[in-house]
């Protein structure tokens, strides 16, 4: 048996998202063209033999170049997290960090690790909050995923011990990875910037992937007779982290923000569910279900069930709901551009629209780490701001809402 020193050393070398992967996938392609170089002379005979060999140095080539650059763009734009998330084979779960025990705060929720965040810089603030990765279960749709809770340095203050908290649902597009939203969008170290200076109120926070039976895309939605996505999202979810933590019951505590398909999702939320979250962002988000060979047959062959999910015949054919949406684009290199203006356009109060629109911006985390800081906290000021105890106040003067 390989001793589990090797084993771990083993993984961080094939790793999906390991840099020494990636290293040595160019160099072997940078070996594959000199090799060609090499043996092209040798190769250049006229023979059946000579042939083959010509078309198996130029196929491992482009073989070689083109798992480089598939490897380089997954690092960079975070699709897959391992070879189980890209194969479909393994659960979309996370391991427990450190040794540390499981906490089930209920029956719906298990806390598997937290660490402390620093303060973010440039404030007064004496620590950045908890970041706790769970385990989330559906009591309805019996989907089971793994997340980030962000507690805001107020949840465990004294003045703060009675008080609910907003809370704002935070999804990556498809594929996607959890990790993206905090190492790449950084949302934590955004969040407590924001509320340190005040620019939005301290806000629970938990960020998930909308694909919940990977490696299926599901376009956040209740398939007959497949994933109830959509019931996880807009029921379980809300009823599973209001036991768990101290987050207001009721759509005005709740808001969802996404990019890409995560902004889809997040628009779908407030506009089928405005009882459930009371405000929504979109990220570079789409307004229509897509449909290929990621998500296979979404609607079961009913119209009615994907006109229901065409955001802008929704608003064209029905009534508005009363919520709040943030919706961005760019004038060049997205390709929602369009049908960010046709939403716009066909938006009627109660609904209430806001929007960035950008210059220029792909469809990246470059673009969406420029929006982000405007709109995480025009998100936060839509919900129910937490009341700190006076009560709880006078008896811990010390305590303070940095």
């Amino acid at each position: 048996m390989r001793p589990p020193c090797t084993h771990r050393k083993y993984h961080q070398i094939v790793g999906l998202t390991s840099q020494t992967l990636l290293v040595l996938t160019i160099a072997l392609t940078v070996a594959a063209f000199g090799a060609a170089v090499w043996l092209w002379p040798y190769l250049s005979r006229y023979s059946w033999l000579s042939v083959l060999g010509r078309i198996g140095v130029l196929l491992g080539i482009q073989l070689a170049c083109l798992s480089a650059l598939a490897l380089a763009a997954n690092n960079y734009f975070g699709f897959y997290g391992s070879w189980n998330d890209l194969l479909g084979t393994g659960q979309d779960g996370a391991t427990i960090a450190d040794g540390t025990a499981a906490v089930s705060r209920t029956n719906a929720v298990r806390v598997l690790h937290h660490q402390q965040l620093p303060a973010p810089e440039g404030t007064t603030a004496v620590t950045g909050g908890i970041l706790e990765q769970v385990e989330v279960r559906g009591a309805k749709s019996r989907l089971i995923t793994n997340g980030y809770v962000y507690l805001p340095p107020q949840y465990g203050q004294p003045r703060y011990a009675q008080v609910q908290f907003p809370l704002i649902v935070a999804l990556t597009g498809y594929p996607g990875t959890t990790e993206n939203l905090i190492t790449r969008l950084k949302y934590p170290e955004l969040a407590a910037s924001a509320i340190a200076r005040k620019e939005m109120p301290p806000t629970v926070m938990v960020f998930l992937r909308p694909t919940l039976a990977p490696p299926r895309d599901t376009e956040c939605m209740d398939i007959p007779g497949g994933p109830q996505v959509e019931s996880f999202f807009t029921q379980d979810l809300p009823s599973a982290l209001g036991a768990a933590y101290r987050v207001g019951d009721g759509a005005a505590y709740r808001g969802v923000i996404g990019d890409s398909t995560g902004g889809y999702c997040a628009l779908k939320f407030a506009m089928r569910h405005p009882d459930t979250y009371t405000a929504a962002a979109s990220l570079s988000g789409y307004y229509k279900t897509a449909v290929d060979a990621t998500t296979g047959d979404l609607f079961g062959g009913s119209r009615k069930l994907e006109r229901e999910n065409d955001l802008i015949w929704r608003l064209r054919n029905l009534p508005s709901p009363a919520v709040s949406v943030l919706v961005t684009t760019s004038r060049h290199g997205e390709s929602n551009y369009q049908a960010t203006q046709d939403f716009l356009a066909a938006a009627e109060p109660p609904l209430q629209t806001a929007s960035i629109i950008l210059p220029s911006g792909g469809h990246n985390f470059a673009t969406w780490s420029r929006e982000l800081p405007q709109a995480l906290p025009w998100l936060g000021r839509q919900l129910q701001a937490p009341r700190a105890d006076p009560v709880l106040a006078e008896a811990a003067p010390g305590a303070t809402a940095s």
